[in-house]
C-alpha cells in the first residue's frame, strides 16, 4: 500500500491539542498562520505521496554503493532530493536573510514526519543539513555564514556531522582526530570518523562536513574538543566548488536497514578546515545540531509508525480468513483489531508529545521565556525516546497483523521494522536520552517536570465531570508520576540511572494520556473511543514503569557483573 500523509490527523492535533494558533500571534511567526500552514503541509504531502514514497523500496533493494571512492546513491534519490530542495523544505527553519523561510519548528517536525514515513533513507539528508544550518547560524563566523549558508539552504550543498570514532562513541571526550593550525587561519584535520550519514554521495554539488577534533595543546577529554568545517571541495574565489579536499569515504557500512542512506567511514588526511565557534567550544556548538536532530529522529519513528499502521490496516481490511464479524476479513478479529487500535493510539500519543516539544521550542524562540526553554529541554529526550520506541513497536505489530506475509520481504513491512530500528540508537541512544532526562533535566530540582505534570493533573481534574472514565485514571497516573519525580530528585546518580528508562517511559505514558484526553474533548465518537483504548490498555503501563523505578533499582544495583556470566 502506498504511503499517504495523515493531514486530517495533523489538523486535529494542531487545532485541538497543541494550540498551534498561538504561534501566529507572536511577532516571530506572524506569517505562519492557518493558510500558510495548510499550504505547506498539503504541498509536502503531495511530494511525499507521489515522489518520495515510491523511492522507499528502491532504496532498500538497490542500496547506495561505493565505486573507487565515489558513492552512487539509490535509483531516483538524486531527483527526489532535488524535489525536496526545490520545494524549499531544507531551509524552512533558516533565517530569510540566507534564503530560508523562518517557519516554526512545529511545522518542520510534521514535514519531516511525512518525509520519513515516505522514504526515511532519503529524509536523513535534509535532516542533517538543517541541523548544520542551525549550528552555523548560531556559531560560525560571518565569513563562513555568508559562504556556506545560502548553499546549504538552497540544497545545492549538503551537510553532515562527524562525531563518532572507532574508540569514541558516546564518550566523545576520547576522540583523537587532530586539528593543526596553519598560517592562513585554516586547520589541517587528520583522523578517521565512522557512522557518517550521507558522508559521501552524488545528489549535490558539494558536501560540508562539521567535524569534532582536538587542537594541538588542547585539554584532554570533552573540554578540549573544537568544531571544524571541512568541505569536500574547497570553494574558489567565486564561492563555487574548487579543488578536492584531502578527505574521502573509505567504505560504506552494511546495515540492518536504511540501505539507501550511505553510512560512511570517513578519512581526513590533513584536510583543510575552518574553526566554527570558540576554540574548545565544540560540544556546545555540536549540540545545537544534535538537539535539532533528536526531535527529528523522534519524528522519524512516528513517520515509520504511520506508514506501518497504514499498511497493516489496509492488509487487515483486505485479508479474508474465517467468518468472524460476517465479512471474514481479519480486521474483525478482536486480536487484530486490538493491535491496530493500540498502534493508532500510540501514534497519536507520540505525535502529540513531539509536537508539544516543538511548540515549546517555538515559543521559547518567539518569547525568550525561560519556562518555555525549560519545557523544550525536558521534552526533547522524551520525544526522541518515545517516538522511536513507538516506531519500533508499531512496525513489529504490523508484521504480526500480516502474519506469515509480514515475514516475507515482498510485502515491504519488514523493511519498515528494519529501517526504524536505528532510531533508538543514533543521535544519542535511548538509554542516554533517559539519563539526560533524570540528570540534566531534573537538575532544577524537578521544577520543569513538576510544572508539566501539574498541567496534566489540572486537565484531568477539569474533565472529571465530562469524561470521568478517561480523566480519573489519568489523574491517578499523573499523581503517581509526581510522587515518583519528587522521590527521584532526592536520589543519587546510581539510583537515577538504574530507573532512568522506566521513568522516561512512565512520563511519556502520562503525557500521551493527556493528549488523548484533549483530543477526546474536542471530538466525540472515534476520538473518544481511541482515547479509551489508550487509557485502558496503555496508560496502566505507567504503574509498572514506576514500580521498576522505585523497587527495581536495588535489584539492578545489587547484581554483580559475574552474575551475568554465570
Amino acid at each position: 500500500m502506498p504511503y499517504r500523509a495523515p493531514l486530517a490527523a495533523y489538523d486535529h492535533l494542531l487545532t485541538h491539542v497543541t494550540g498551534y494558533a498561538r504561534l501566529a500571534r507572536t511577532d516571530r511567526y506572524a506569517e505562519a498562520g492557518a493558510d500558510t500552514t495548510a499550504a505547506i503541509l498539503s504541498e509536502t504531502a503531495r511530494l511525499c505521496d507521489t515522489v518520495l514514497a515510491p523511492l522507499g523500496r528502491a532504496g532498500d533493494r538497490h542500496p547506495a554503493r561505493i565505486v573507487d571512492g565515489v558513492v552512487i546513491t539509490s535509483p531516483g534519490f538524486r531527483d527526489g532530493y532535488r524535489a525536496i530542495a526545490d520545494a524549499g523544505l531544507i531551509g524552512m527553519l533558516a533565517d530569510p536573510h540566507w534564503g530560508g523561510l523562518g517557519l516554526p519548528v512545529t511545522l518542520w517536525a510534521l514535514v519531516h514526519e511525512m518525509m520519513a514515513g515516505a522514504c526515511m533513507a532519503l529524509q536523513l539528508q535534509p535532516l542533517l543539513s538543517q541541523g548544520q544550518i542551525e549550528a552555523l547560524e548560531r556559531h560560525a563566523s560571518p565569513d563562513l555564514q555568508a559562504l556556506y549558508l545560502p548553499k546549504l539552504v538552497s540544497g545545492d550543498w549538503t551537510g553532515t556531522m562527524n562525531l563518532t570514532e572507532p574508540q569514541a562513541g558516546s564518550d566523545l571526550g576520547a576522540l583523537t582526530t587532530r586539528a593543526v593550525a596553519r598560517d592562513d587561519g585554516s586547520f589541517a584535520l587528520t583522523g578517521q570518523k565512522i557512522y557518517i550519514t550521507w558522508g559521501e554521495h552524488d545528489v549535490a554539488d558539494n558536501i560540508s562536513h562539521l567535524v569534532l577534533a582536538r587542537r594541538d595543546g588542547a585539554p584532554r577529554g570533552s573540554a578540549g574538543i573544537s568544531l571544524f568545517l571541512a568541505p569536500k571541495f574547497i570553494p574558489d574565489a567565486a564561492g563555487n566548488p574548487g579543488a578536492r579536499n584531502a578527505l574521502r569515504a573509505l567504505s560504506l557500512e552494511h546495515k540492518l536497514g536504511i540501505h539507501g542512506s550511505p553510512t560512511c567511514v570517513m578519512a581526513y588526511e590533513a584536510a583543510t578546515a575552518w574553526l566554527v565557534g570558540a576554540p574548545e567550544g565544540g560540544l556546545a556548538a555540536m549540540f545545537t545540531m544534535m538537539n535539532n536532530a533528536r526531535l527529528g529522529v523522534g519524528m522519524q519513528g512516528i513517520g515509520q509508525a504511520e506508514a506501518a499502521f497504514q499498511q497493516a490496516l489496509a492488509y487487515a481490511q483486505a485479508r479474508k480468513q474465517g467468518r468472524v464479524g460476517g465479512s471474514g476479513m481479519i480486521v474483525e478479529h478482536p486480536d487484530v483489531r486490538g493491535m491496530l487500535a493500540v498502534m493508532k493510539a500510540d501514534i497519536l500519543a507520540a505525535r502529540a508529545i513531539a509536537l508539544d516539544c516543538a511548540m515549546a521550542i517555538d515559543l521559547a524562540r518567539a518569547t525568550g521565556a525561560a519556562d518555555w526553554q525549560a519545557r523544550a529541554a525536558l521534552l526533547t529526550p522524551i520525544a526522541k525516546l518515545f517516538g522511536s520506541e513507538t516506531g519500533e513497536a508499531v512496525a513489529h505489530l504490523a508484521i504480526q497483523v500480516h502474519g506469515g506475509m509480514g515475514y516475507v520481504e515482498d510485502t515491504g513491512i519488514a523493511q519498515l521494522a528494519r529501517d526504524v530500528r536505528i532510531t533508538s540508537i543514533y543521535e544519542g541512544t535511548n538509554g542516554i536520552q533517559a539519563l539526560d532526562l533524570v540528570g540534566r533535566k531534573l537538575a532544577d530540582g524537578g521544577a520543569a517536570a513538576l510544572a508539566l505534570i501539574d498541567e496534566v493533573c489540572a486537565a484531568a481534574e477539569a474533565a472529571r465531570s465530562t469524561l470521568p472514565a478517561l480523566a480519573r485514571p489519568l489523574r491517578e497516573a499523573a499523581f503517581s508520576l509526581r510522587e515518583a519525580t519528587e522521590w527521584l530528585v532526592k536520589q543519587g546518580p546510581d539510583t537515577r540511572g538504574a530507573g532512568a528508562t522506566a521513568y522516561a517511559r512512565a512520563f511519556a505514558r502520562v503525557l500521551g494520556g493527556a493528549a488523548h484526553l484533549a483530543a477526546a474533548h474536542s471530538a466525540q465518537g472515534a476520538a473518544q473511543r481511541l482515547a479509551a483504548i489508550y487509557i485502558t490498555r496503555l496508560l496502566p503501563q505507567t504503574a509498572a514503569h514506576l514500580s521498576v523505578l522505585r523497587d527495581g533499582g536495588d535489584a539492578l544495583l545489587g547484581l554483580e557483573t559475574a552474575d551475568l556470566a554465570g
